[in-house]
């Protein structure tokens, strides 16, 4: 590839935080000298200023041992040079273009550079290129080089042979005005051949030892270390390139610092590039047509000085003060108002420019007034605290907004704003003000003066001190870092910068990032790296650095310094905290689930603090959520507490992938120790309560239950399984087999350690049991219970509470109390077992289980007669229950055919639930009987895009609804498109497809919509969509891979399409490690061909399971729309948000209502196992009519219990 490029006055170098030391080695190839490290392409174009053209090449080594070689080849005006990579700065070679004599096409893609005695060999990767490569030196040759004569060679200020450290041999170099170049030998010199050369714009020249000096730029992480014949030819070499350094920056060293800021490198008041004027009271950068109106003004309101003549007025004070605020914060004051119709652009007139100026700087009219605006007390005031601090632009605000420079500080040694400045070591507030102390201000002709508020100058965070730092990167640091890889660098945060230099002495940073930037703080564990301390910056640009040192005092200090400067005042209280990560996050909950908004987070331990807005603060305890679960896919971190559900949503991926995994390794289990553990909201480990409520559920009636051993590597793999994640671990009938789940439990406690469940009391529980009189023994053992911490306490009543309604049904599984005690009392207070007195402890709490917790006796024989209906249940059915899916659930509109009112319907959809049981819920909720001849499906409807698509059958919508916001929404409809598709694959054996299509991208090359529908011919099979120019083409224009595929019906009407019958195709894959997103368009020439091809689309990408076989009906079996989250009732979230809050103002909960349903499959014969299909969330009538006949002996006051229990499986059965 080669790109041509036009030659452009020199831009500046952006300092930035991503240009420091991302250095690349070069190689020891026979025609270059070894610079290793070689350096990378610097951020700043300011050698393209002479770039002809550029592109990547051949180029064929001089003894032809190693062949082509690919280059980098760039053509100046001056050099043709050459490099190994396109981000390199030091080249291996070049070729002084006056130095050439001819250039010849060779063979086919091939052409020769030739000089006086060299020949260059090159080759293009198409006969096109070559032919650009030599026409373009061609042109360049002949507009440099004389007949015979080499006239445009460099002259030399000083020449010779030096020593090149890393090089075998010496080196000819040459200081030429502001260069220094490198040669192999006088005799390359002569005929314009050489290694590299260096701008010393950007070189520093200093001396080493006797004989050495090392020649540094900021693009390499080694210098150019030389040594001379002798000490005195050293000097001599110094001077030369010192004088080179100075010849470089003679002219242009204040104008490119001026531009180091990038808002200066446009003019203030018109956007014109590369300005080379100021105005320096006012604190603005701009271009020569502006100065001329700005001269207009005179010298009272506007001092106007040249950034490359005036030399002498450019202090190092005032070029700080430019950095610092710069045109656009700047701006921010002087143009905060100003209307569109009269902003000024780079091609405006005099006339313009001249209103334009008078009305911004002498009428202030566009300028945003400060609070205390018209009142002078307050604004002295003001301006005598602001002096104090390092904020520039609220002292330029408060002087242009009437602030006396001359008022009175009340203080008899610092009496004016000047000499109060100087006296805090304010130097650039004295230079401020010192420019405006004859300054004719704005006229103050605003009608109308605000009341006087109170006023306290901005907060500011100043910190300096030594750190060491790596390369940033854009992804994140997973591998160990060593101390070798880290450079000691000076570092400052000050005035709302975090900035970097060389050392403590450098005036011009390394790289620079604004505080508003940095978007997180990550602390690391200690020794992760090299350095025992070290923090992580994540920035807005996607980049992280890595920031290390020693000593915690200075860790800790940096932390909460770059934290305070982008956290806003009123989530300070963060900063409080001793966090692992802080930072702001998008989020949304509540009432509001459409808008995201910015909240601010910090992650201490397990737990996450949010401050969400001013006064809307809330810790959340990551253990103790009923789910927590991160979808990468989508970006959301989905936290439920309590029934509230919290979405957090990724921004920026690397920052936001941290935060992810982040979440997850808090929200998991800690040590063994119960306050580690995951919890429920009765504060009862995840895993006690999975275990216990499977054993409830199926274990009840196991012969020896909690007695006989399972199967070892399953009971390992059970436990290894809790540890990692007990929340997202679900215990299922068939998969899980009951006396491994006991022996998983039994585990869990013996590896409990710091005391285990009864802590350090161990000893006055075992004492007890030799007490006689059974009331002092169970006072006691209440005594003992409530010393216990609250998790171990409820832990404690959890499980004995289980052991108790094992024994009452002791005649099924053959285990007592005594039984039990004997298992469970060396298990839980970890004795060896030896005697009897732990075992006689855990019979004396399960025996008097109801005196010593204190329980409702009516609650526990409410819970024992449930328990009777789930055992005669699974006698009587025979059936195995299935455990609920964990998963957040967000409730959605849908709409029945057409979006309307009265088409609408709330579904609640948990997050594993598919298309095809929204589509059964939502049609027995509108009472709507499923014919075995319809295709009811869901379907994706977009107005804006004026698209739609039927979602696949297992496909989840969750997902769905929360990325596509408002922009889209859920339609179920017994669509003929669904049949057609059906029929048409059912006849088709190939799932290939072929045929002509009218296509259009979305954008052309330039970005335009500017493209027509061309025909195209394509080509589908299993992996790829292909198109070709048409039907006789051998290769593909284009291709896709068929599963990255999005493919919608319909096409928007205001891109004309030549028919109605089209189809939109997205793509979404990862390129270079980012997202990448491409839509274009394809138009059929009838309905038929749409669905064929759609119906070919559809089935690649769902493997031909397109229908289920067995139907919809058979696939899922509908249940009742469920309008309960846990115990929080669901209200549909529609209309303004008034009257959302009046819903909820309303809503009063109530206990579930039931109520008999008939279910007509069952009067059909359904069959008998038919219920165990059944999703625990969509439970059907079939089940509640079985119920009832299981159950007709029984009161009504039990059969509406079991009838609970059915609804609220997924609670008993998984957490």
């Amino acid at each position: 590839m080669s790109l041509q490029v036009p030659a452009a006055p020199s831009k500046p170098r952006l300092l930035s935080a991503c240009s420091d030391e991302e250095l690349l080695d070069g190689d020891d190839s026979e025609d270059t000298l070894r610079l290793s490290p070689s350096a990378t392409v610097k951020d700043d174009d300011s050698e393209l200023g002479t770039v002809v053209m550029m592109g990547w090449l051949e180029k064929y080594s001089p003894q032809g041992v190693l062949g082509f070689q690919k280059r980098w080849v760039r053509l100046e005006v001056d050099y043709l040079r050459y490099f190994e990579k396109d981000k390199e700065v030091d080249s291996k070679g070049f070729i002084c273009t006056a130095s050439i004599t001819h250039v010849n096409s060779v063979g086919d893609v091939k052409f020769e550079v030739v000089t006086n005695n060299r020949t260059f060999v090159f080759r293009a990767d198409s006969e096109a290129r070559k032919n650009s490569w030599v026409m373009a030196l061609h042109d360049c040759v002949a507009g440099r080089h004389p007949q015979g004569t080499v006239s445009a060679l460099p002259t030399a200020d000083h020449q010779g042979y030096l020593d090149f450290r890393g090089f075998k041999g010496k080196v000819y170099v040459v200081v030429a005005a502001d260069k220094v170049f490198l040669y192999k030998t006088q005799e390359d010199q002569r005929i314009g051949v050489g290694i590299t050369y260096i701008n010393m714009n950007v070189g520093n020249v200093k001396e080493t030892d006797q004989r050495s000096f090392d020649l540094t730029t900021p693009y390499r992480l080694r210098p150019f270390s030389f040594v001379a014949e002798s000490e005195q030819q050293r000097e001599q070499w110094v001077e030369a390139m010192r004088g080179a350094i100075d010849a470089a920056l003679s002219n242009c060293d204040v104008a490119e610092q001026i531009w180091a800021e990038p808002s200066n490198s446009r003019c203030a008041d018109c956007g014109a590039a590369k300005p080379e004027w100021a105005a320096i009271n006012l604190c603005v950068v701009v271009c020569s047509q502006c100065a001329g109106e700005h001269r207009g003004l005179g010298p009272s309101i506007s001092k106007v000085r040249s950034l490359k003549m005036d030399k002498k007025v450019w202090t190092e004070e005032l070029i700080q003060i430019f950095l610092l605020i710069g045109n656009e914060r700047a701006n921010t004051f002087w143009a905060q108002n100003v209307p569109p119709s009269e902003a000024l652009s780079a091609a405006s007139s005099s006339a313009d420019r001249r209103s334009f100026i008078s009305n911004k700087y002498r009428q202030g009219k566009y300028r945003n007034y400060h609070p205390l605006f018209g009142h002078q007390r307050e604004l002295d005031s003001a301006l005598c605290m602001n002096v104090q601090s390092s904020d520039l632009l609220e002292t330029l605000s408060l002087i242009f907004c009437g602030a006396d420079v001359h008022c009175s500080t009340q203080m008899a040694t610092w009496d004016s704003p000047l000499a109060l400045a100087a006296a805090h070591s304010q130097s650039l507030q004295a230079e401020l003000i010192g420019l405006n102390l004859n300054t004719e201000l704005p006229r103050l002709d605003v009608g109308g003066a605000s009341d006087p508020v109170h006023y306290s100058a901005p907060p500011c965070v100043s910190h300096n001190g030594f750190l060491f730092k790596t390369a940033s990167v854009s992804r994140a640091v997973a591998e160990r870092k060593a101390r070798e890889e880290f450079t000691r660098r000076w570092c400052s945060l000050n005035d709302g910068c975090f900035s970097y230099y060389e050392s403590d002495k450098s005036s011009a940073p390394n790289g620079t990032m604004k505080s508003s930037e940095i978007v997180c703080v990550a602390v690391n564990p200690p020794d992760k790296h090299g350095y025992e301390h070290t923090f992580e910056l994540y920035s807005e640009s996607k980049r992280l650095y890595l920031f290390g040192t020693d000593e915690a005092d200075s860790h800790r200090s940096w932390v909460k310094s770059i934290a305070k400067s982008f956290i806003p005042p009123w989530a300070e209280p963060l900063l409080s905290l001793d966090f692992e990560r802080i930072g702001r996050l998008k989020c949304k909950d509540g009432l509001n689930l459409q808008t995201s908004r910015v909240g601010w987070f910090a992650l201490v331990g397990s737990t996450l603090h949010a401050h969400l807005a001013p006064g809307q603060q809330e810790e959340l305890h990551l253990r103790r959520l009923s789910e927590l679960s991160i979808q990468r896919d989508n970006e959301v971190i989905v936290l439920v507490k309590k029934g509230r559900t919290l979405y957090i949503e990724g921004e920026r991926k690397l920052d936001f992938a941290g935060w992810c995994s982040a979440i997850e390794v808090a929200g998991r289990s800690g040590e063994d120790t119960l306050t580690e553990q995951q919890l429920t909201e009765d504060d009862v480990p995840v895993t006690v309560h999975s275990c216990i409520s499977y054993i409830t559920q199926c274990g009840l009636t196991s012969e020896g239950i909690y007695r006989k051993s399972g199967v070892n590597s399953r009971v390992a793999a059970l436990d290894e399984r809790f540890r990692r994640d007990a929340r997202s671990l679900c215990l299922r009938d068939g998969e899980n087999q009951v006396d491994d789940v006991s022996n998983t439990l039994k585990r869990f406690f013996r590896d409990l350690k710091d005391g285990g469940l009864f802590t350090q009391d161990k000893t006055f529980w075992l004492s007890t049991t030799g007490i006689q009189d059974e009331g002092q023994k169970i006072s006691q053992y209440r005594q003992l219970l409530c010393r216990l911490p609250p998790v171990h306490k409820a832990t404690l009543q959890a499980l004995i509470h289980h052991l108790h309604c094992v024994q009452c049904f002791s005649e099924r599984n053959q285990m007592q109390s005594h039984a039990l005690a004997i298992v469970f009392g060396p298990t839980l207070f970890q004795t060896d077992g030896q005697d009897y007195s732990a075992g006689r402890a855990i019979e004396d709490l399960i025996e008097h289980y109801t005196h010593i917790f204190q329980v409702d006796e009516q609650r526990l024989k409410r819970d024992l007669e449930e328990i009777k209906y789930i055992i005669k249940l699974r006698d009587s059915l025979n059936t195995k229950f299935p455990a609920s899916e964990p998963g957040g659930h967000f409730l959605c509109t849908v709409y029945l055919n057409e979006k309307t009112d009265e088409a609408e319907g709330s579904i609640k959809i948990p997050g594993a639930m598919t298309a095809a049981e929204l589509c059964s819920a939502f049609l027995n909720h509108k009472l709507i009987p499923v014919k075995e001849e319809e295709f009811w499906s869901c379907w994706e409807v977009s107005d804006k895009e004026e698209t739609e698509r039927p979602l696949h059958y297992r496909e989840r919508p969750l997902p769905l609804v929360h990325s596509s916001g408002t922009n889209a929404y859920l339609i179920v409809k017994n669509h003929l498109v669904m049949r057609d598709m059906v029929r048409y694959l059912a006849d088709k054996k190939d799932v290939s497809k072929s045929g002509s299509l009218s296509f259009k991208p979305e954008r052309n090359i330039l970005g335009l919509d500017l493209s027509s529908f061309d025909d195209r011919y394509f080509i589908l099979n299993s992996s790829s969509l292909r198109m070709f120019k048409d039907v006789l083409s051998n290769s593909p224009e284009r291709e896709w891979p068929a599963k990255n595929l999005q493919v919608y019906l319909g096409i928007k009407k205001r891109l004309h399409p030549p028919t109605c019958w089209g189809l939109t195709v997205v793509c979404e894959r990862k390129k270079h490690g980012r997202a990448d997103r491409q839509q274009c368009y394809l138009c059929c020439t009838s309905r038929t061909e749409m669905i064929e091809w759609f119906a070919s689309f559809y089935s690649v990408q769902n493997d031909g399971d397109v229908w289920p076989k067995e139907g919809l009906q058979r696939a899922v079996c509908p249940g009742p729309a469920d309008l309960r989250l846990g115990n929080v009732s669901l209200i549909p979230l529609r209309g303004s948000a008034n009257e959302m809050r009046n819903s909820v103002a309303a809503f009063s909960p109530e206990a579930l209502a039931v109520s008999e349903v008939t279910n007509p499959g069952s009067q059909s014969g359904g069959q008998e196992g038919d219920g165990a299909r059944l999703p625990a969330r969509l439970i059907g009538s079939e089940m509640f009519t079985r119920v009832q006949d299981v159950s007709t002996s029984c009161r009504s006051e039990h059969l509406c219990s079991i009838i609970q229990l059915w609804s609220h499986l997924d609670v008993i059965v998984g957490f």
